[in-house]
């Protein structure tokens, strides 16, 4: 991964969200030299910090989202297939409330929701009755009737890193706290300069930028490259919580708010814990900055308790992650409204200058294909669209279980595979490892899984997330890589931090957060 840097590429890629290495893994693959550099760690602001799914948008349809929703409920069904190691299907309970929306609207949303697109993996809409169902013993009594439908759960950090690592193995070259400090753009080449760290500069010609800075995309545009900002931003800020498990069974809720939003409690880490979010905030501060305050967790808290028979306070709260939404301002007055699209501009009145603005997560396969396509025609290249039908890193199970048929059972079988070829791994670390590393474990434990640094988590798997995936601080790994840093007590994650320090020589270290407020946008 010490790759030496390039003095020319065909495309630089400014920042290393989900948008970003989508972009450099479609162009990697159709033969373009592409490099992207990212000015902290990879998913490190908005793309780890979402509510991690893979979701069309039930209530965008209200603000007629129409074709928002289609692109997206399409593109469940092919994520879901090309990485089932990091996403998988979830059913979503919806209780009734009366006072909120009429049996007749949800009805006719989720009739909407089951056929705008082709479903061949996730399962259908139903009435369900709460007294009957698991997903109401956890639920005020008033509570009887519920809908159940279908998204998908993903990882959202470990989706940017697995795009980064395709993108690299097909030829990209990924740099990791890296800024872009200057980008002078000529009639056919930009002269680019970007500046690492610990201060080291490089300076490289590329024929195409690529503006995907997420929430600093506007600033970027003008500081950065000096060109003037065509497109405003609106900036949300979004906050989830995590507490303890509040509920056994395996379906996710969606609950509707007196403030016509509506918050999801998903079962988180194996169900040991519930995810609750999200909320939508003007946000005026530093981007990077974004934390939850008081009255959010409060509102979380209280909408949450509005369905749960067992009320959720704010003493429940075991970690938090706050962010930045990079929304397309469409002037409307309402956060929440405010669109979840995303527009692409392309500027070839000199060298090829690409801005992405505004986008959600279910989206960047094709958001990415879309950039790709846009920038065929001044690059010159030929080769067409090619991830719809391809695995991201760790997602092709055939070697162990052969053809595939279902994302959901072929990882089912993987697990049952991976647990006869290796007995002595206990249960909940070979599950962990599955899931965050699918094929690629085989690479991890190539010599063993190593000295074991804290429970759970062994020298092997440090240094494969060093050398493989980019990791340069604790944090990286567990908070973003792993999500361990829940697991582990303080003085655990000091533990790590030590290894770190003592083993990655020559990359910056830093002590391990308590409780990160990391950044979101989905």
């Amino acid at each position: 991964m010490n790759q030496p840097l390039p003095a020319d590429v065909d495309v630089l890629v400014v920042g290393g969200g989900i948008n970003g290495a989508g972009i450099a893994r479609d162009l990697a693959g159709r033969g373009v030299r592409v490099l992207v550099c990212e000015k902290d760690d990879l998913a490190q602001h908005t793309s780890s910090a979402s509510t991690k799914l893979i979701h069309g948008g039930l209530r965008y349809l209200e603000y007629y989202e129409f074709s928002l929703v289609r692109k997206a409920l399409a593109e469940r069904e092919v994520l879901l297939k090309g990485a089932p190691h990091i996403m998988w299907p979830l059913r979503f309970v919806m209780p009734h409330d009366a006072s909120m929306r009429p049996v007749w609207m949800i009805r006719a949303g989720l009739f909407l929701y089951d056929h705008l697109a082709k479903r061949e993996v996730l399962a259908g809409s139903r009435t369900v009755s709460l007294r009957e169902h698991p997903a109401g013993a956890p639920l005020k009594p008033q509570y009887t009737r519920g809908f159940v439908y279908s998204d998908g759960w993903v990882d959202d950090a470990r989706l940017v890193v697995l795009n980064a690592r395709d993108a690299a193995d097909r030829g990209a070259t990924v740099l990791t706290r890296w800024r872009c400090i200057d980008a002078q753009r000529g009639d056919s080449t930009w002269r680019v300069t970007l500046q690492a760290g610990d201060g080291r500069t490089h300076t490289l010609n590329a024929r195409a930028l690529v503006n995907a800075a997420g929430p600093w995309a506007a600033q970027f545009l003008a500081e950065g490259t000096h060109a003037p900002r065509a497109k405003s931003l609106r900036l949300v800020k979004g906050s989830h919580i995590v507490v303890k498990k509040l509920f056994d069974h395996d379906h996710a809720y969606i609950f509707q708010n007196p403030d016509r939003r509506i918050i999801f409690a998903i079962p988180y880490q194996d169900g040991e814990f519930t995810l609750i979010g999200t909320t939508d905030v003007e946000h005026h501060g530093a981007i990077g900055d974004a934390r939850i305050d008081d009255s959010e967790i409060a509102y979380l808290c209280e909408q949450a308790s509005r369905y749960f028979a067992k009320p959720v306070l704010p003493a429940d709260v075991v970690w938090t992650y706050s962010g930045v939404r990079p929304l397309l301002d469409d002037e409307s007055g309402d956060p929440s409204a405010v669109t979840r699209d995303y527009s692409l501009e392309l500027d070839t009145s000199k060298a090829a200058l690409l801005s992405v603005w505004g986008g959600k997560i279910t989206t960047f396969r094709k958001l990415a294909e879309e950039a790709a396509d846009l920038l065929a025609t001044p690059l010159g290249t030929t080769r067409g669209a090619w991830t719809a039908g391809a695995f991201l890193p760790g997602g092709d199970l055939s070697v162990w279980i052969g053809d595939p048929q279902r994302p959901d059972t072929d990882f089912a079988r993987f697990e049952q595979a991976f647990a006869l070829r290796h007995p002595q791994l206990p249960a909940a670390m070979r599950h962990r490892l599955a899931r965050c590393y699918g094929s690629r474990v085989q690479v991890l434990l190539a010599n063993g899984p190593g000295a074991e640094v804290v429970p759970g988590l062994h020298e092997a798997e440090l240094a494969y997330l060093h050398d493989h995936e980019w990791a340069r601080e604790p944090d990286d790994v567990l908070w973003r890589r792993t999500k361990l840093g829940l697991h582990l007590t303080p003085a655990q994650r000091e533990q790590v931090a030590l290894w770190c320090a003592q083993h990655w020589r020559g990359t910056p270290t830093a002590a391990p957060q308590t409780r990160p407020s990391e950044t979101s946008w989905n």
